[in-house]
């Protein structure tokens, strides 16, 4: 099982020890308790709400076939390399910060066994939880990334952080002296054959000049970017897991989305992200 003790209560920010019997639960010194779900993940918005949509069933499920295509298996492979190759230590302690399914996390334990001593996967969604708490020996937990992260103060050596919201003073703060912030944003040609006829979100353009400030601010040095680009074969059920998956998932009906997919039929589609890489100042 993972080491909890660099877990943080979500109330009062004491150490979290996590037990096994009679259920798992997380518990800390004042007594404030979380029970696993009967699926393995802990909810820490409990009582707390959030102002964000969590992603729903039906959207996880699209995102999990989709995955399980082996679309964005160049980019979890990229992600591995870049944390292999940064560090080699026994010992690695990560958290994926808006995780989803936690499927580049599990590429990362899969490449890189030593992360898997505490592996920490946080999303809004109850519904992603559910996936990302089978990695082995990884907690997963329900929490809003915008808050603080429940960890404390340098504990981490790795943060990712895939097409999520960005938490840079969080981000600083967790991280060790020589850890890593792997950032993964969609490029401006990312899927550009498809957004509009499926109704997806424009990517804006200067991502990486207002991310490269945001993170700065925060004492977040920028120490690289690059862009890995390829083209994806998409059937229309490929296509319709793909929007569905995202942002369209929350205001576009299933069988409008299917239907625009279907008519699209089998499609060439550009897969474009920026892995922009951040290491702490000093």
């Amino acid at each position: 099982m993972p080491d909890a003790t660099t877990l943080l209560c979500p109330v009062c920010q004491g150490a979290l020890d996590l037990s096994s019997e009679p259920r798992r639960t997380l518990a800390c010194p004042a007594g404030h308790r979380f029970d696993a779900a009967k699926q393995g993940y802990f909810n820490f918005l409990t009582g707390k709400g959030t102002n964000f949509l969590e992603d729903t069933s039906p959207m996880v499920l699209a995102r999990e076939a989709f995955q399980n295509r082996g679309h964005y298996a160049q980019l979890a492979a990229e992600l591995a390399a870049l944390v292999a190759g940064h560090h080699t230590a026994q010992q690695l302690d990560i958290i994926d910060a808006g995780a989803g399914t936690g499927y580049y996390l599990g590429e990362i334990l899969d490449r890189h066994p030593a992360a898997r001593k505490d592996a920490l996967a946080m999303d809004i969604s109850r519904f992603a939880m559910r996936r990302a708490a089978k990695l082995p020996d990884t907690l997963a937990v329900v929490w809003d990334v915008w808050r603080a992260i429940p960890s404390g103060d340098g504990s981490r050596d790795v943060v990712l952080n895939c097409f999520a919201p960005h938490n840079p003073a969080e981000f600083r703060r967790v991280l060790r002296p020589r850890g890593l912030c792997l950032v993964v944003t969609g490029a401006a040609d990312h899927l550009e054959e498809v957004r509009e006829p499926l109704d997806m979100l424009s990517i804006a353009g200067g991502k990486q000049e207002s991310l490269v400030e945001k993170f700065g601010a925060e004492q977040l040095t920028h120490l690289s970017s690059r862009n890995i680009k390829y083209q994806m074969e998409l059937e229309p059920e490929d296509l319709f897991n793909l929007a569905f998956m995202g942002p369209a998932g929350h205001h576009l009906a299933a069988e409008v989305l299917r239907a625009k997919a279907d008519a699209l039929g089998r499609r060439t589609v550009t897969a474009s992200f920026d892995v922009h890489l951040f290491v702490p100042q000093g």
